[in-house]
């Protein structure tokens, strides 16, 4: 794993100040502390910092073709960089290292704009070509490993890993967008390609950027997509459980790949159970695992302690305890925007630990995207179902009138909470579907923002995006129509996004065998029977499990990765609103001083639950303390063409 930094002026044939490269790859250290790597030629700079994991003696970076006119910088694994070898060698190809990295300088040359499609991986790469003149920027197919860039006044393309990459940047635009701050409060996170800074983007995943000094005075083009989900579903096989525990185990042995120290994350959930099984039966030295619980309700020490014992793996548990108004700074640091999930301090922490013995850890990320786990996917389908039962009229009227008069009852039990259920049945599809994921409503988070940025926001609808991504998919789906929104929007947004920053924070590589591109593509084209059956989520993988996990962990139901905070934000309310309410946040512009107050005494009090809100808000307030401080007045958001 590693951090890449770049910077090209298609206009000028000029070399660029050595500072400012070395600047962009210093901001990126924790990326790579194993070493660092620079190339500089007119119009282009590159520069790249080394976590090494292949190859430790011969994959250093930027790295070239013999002859030295290909170039490039690489951040991820390509697990199939095995099969290309072979294959290109078959054509004439003479490779000089062991490393995945050599593989895109001869598949550029073999295959051209067709390279990223052939690549099993988690990557982001630049690759400059200097006979065809040609930058191309590639992400990998769901958006595992970040890419940012930004166009400079002086008419310069510059591209990190990071954000905080960009901003050691002298002259780069700091303004702050107003679009993406609703964003944030509505899903936590600010989605592709958009950044908390306008003049900030982000690479969506499964596309390419191709800049070329010939378009130079055309050079802002539209990222291309090269690859994407299913739309509908397949028939599906005779045995799908089966298949899928031969398409696991392959998933599995790929990411072990490694010349340094692996093991897994263990949760006690059924997605890194299999990961942890699976990898502790294709290695033969014992495993090592990690482990970090919640006392109480929630703690599932005990159940991955089941998984440990059962494959004899050498195995570390850890208290997650933590202070979380201090960690909200940290969030906001790491990530360089706000983000609003506060499982990132628990993700943090099992990566610090992992970190300790290891260099490379495998997770179960993505089993709830590509198998329906999630709760809400249940909720959906069950709304879906009334939907269709009822005229349209008597939606938006009878029972969104009732929705309406239903209290909240944010504190009841949950069979009394109906009024989200009620909510969704009343709207259309995709708005109904974004409500169960919608952090904070739409009137509480206006209600925060001060007048000039509910102005700067007035029109912007974050369902807009939904609704879009269900349009894309068979309407008589609406399962898959879910998953591929989540796929869209949550898991890069907020999943991936959260691992590779909490990860790459304390230099420690994570795979997630369960987003295998072909795995995924095969996954969410199972028909819905096979992954949500009644209550049940995920049952083909629960049936592909079954002679490998206790059947305790099969029959549990669903924990979140997280500790109840809600308690700590009443104890703490006085530090709380010395943070809510100082100088970062009200000096911002961006949030009415008042709202910011009901928020605070409300939640202190008992009368409402604004756990979620608050956090949001500390992050925020410890991103305007320290990245954000310096952003300058925004503008209306221009968006790019994505194809």
């Amino acid at each position: 794993m590693c951090g890449i930094a770049g910077l090209f002026r298609p206009s000028q044939p000029t070399l660029f100040d050595p500072g400012w490269i070395r600047a962009m790859t210093d901001a990126l250290r924790h990326r790579g502390p194993d070493g660092e790597g620079f190339h500089a030629e007119p119009r282009l700079a590159l520069g790249h910092r080394r976590l090494a994991i292949v190859d430790l003696a011969g994959g250093a970076q930027p790295m070239a073709t013999e002859d030295g006119s290909v170039v490039v910088v690489f951040n991820g694994e390509i697990y199939n960089h095995g099969a290309l070898r072979r294959e290109l060698e078959a054509l004439g190809h003479r490779f000089r290292t062991r490393s995945d990295t050599e593989a895109l300088l001869h598949g550029w040359r073999e295959w051209g704009d067709g390279l990223p499609a052939r690549l099993n991986g988690m990557f982001a790469f630049a690759l400059w070509d200097r006979g065809r003149a040609t930058l191309l920027l590639a992400r990998d197919p769901l958006g595992e490993k970040p890419l940012h860039y930004a166009w400079l006044p002086d008419g310069t393309f510059a591209f990190a890993s990071e954000i905080g990459g960009l901003l050691a940047l002298p002259g780069l635009p700091r303004r702050l967008d107003p679009v993406a701050v609703d964003d944030y409060l509505a899903l936590g996170y600010v989605p592709d390609p958009a950044t908390i800074y306008a003049d900030i983007r982000r690479l969506p995943p499964a596309h390419v950027l191709r800049l070329s000094i010939e378009d130079a005075g055309q050079a802002r083009t539209a990222p291309r997509r090269y690859w994407a989900p299913p739309t509908v579903s397949l028939p599906g096989c005779a045995r799908p459980a089966e298949e899928l525990r031969d398409r696991l185990d392959a998933a599995v042995r790929a990411r072990l790949m490694s010349d340094v120290p692996l093991g897994t994350f263990l949760s006690g959930g059924i997605d890194s159970g299999v990961v942890t099984a699976l990898a502790a039966q294709a290695q033969d030295a014992p495993l090592a695992t990690f482990t970090i619980g919640f006392p109480g309700g929630a703690d599932e020490r005990p159940d991955a302690a089941l998984v440990a014992q059962r494959y004899r793996t050498h195995h570390t548990a850890q208290d997650g305890k933590a202070d979380y108004i201090e960690a909200a700074r940290d969030v906001a640091r790491i990530f360089g925007e706000p983000f609003g999930d506060h499982s990132a301090v628990p993700t943090l922490a099992v990566c610090s630990l992992a970190r300790r013995h290891v260099t490379v850890a495998l997770s179960g990320d993505g089993g709830d995207e590509v198998f329906a786990g999630y709760r809400r996917y249940r909720w959906h389908l069950l709304a879906e179902a009334a939907r269709r039962m009822l005229p349209a009229t008597v939606r938006r009227h009878a029972i969104g009138a009732l929705a309406r008069a239903y209290p909240k009852l944010d504190r009841a039990p949950p069979w009394l909470r109906a009024k989200t259920t009620l909510t969704e049945i009343s709207l259309d599809s995709a708005i109904g579907y974004f409500g169960t994921v919608c952090r904070i409503a739409q009137e509480r988070r206006r209600g925060l923002l001060a007048r000039s940025t509910r102005v700067a926001v007035e029109g912007h609808d974050p369902s807009d995006r939904f609704a879009s991504l269900m349009a894309e998919c068979d309407p008589a789906d609406p399962l898959l129509q879910a998953q591929y929104v989540d796929l869209h929007t949550y898991l890069p947004g907020d999943i991936l996004a959260k691992v590779d920053r909490t990860s790459m924070a304390v230099s420690l590589e994570v795979r997630p065998p369960l987003l295998d591109p072909d795995l995924v593509a095969w996954g969410i084209a199972l028909p819905p029977r096979a992954k949500l059956r009644g209550t049940t989520g995920k049952r083909v993988l629960r049936e592909a499990a079954a002679s490998l996990l206790p059947p305790a962990l099969l029959t549990r139901g669903k924990r979140g990765f997280a500790d109840d905070i809600s308690g700590q934000f009443r104890r703490d309310a006085l530090t709380i609103r010395h943070r809510l309410l100082g100088p970062a946040m009200l000096e911002s512009g961006l949030f009415e001083r008042d709202a910011l107050r009901r928020v605070i005494d409300e939640h202190a009090s008992g009368a409402m639950n604004h756990t979620q809100a608050i956090w949001q808000l500390l992050v925020m307030e410890g991103w305007l303390a320290g990245a954000g401080a310096g952003h300058e007045p925004s503008r209306p958001r221009v968006e790019e063409g994505v194809m």
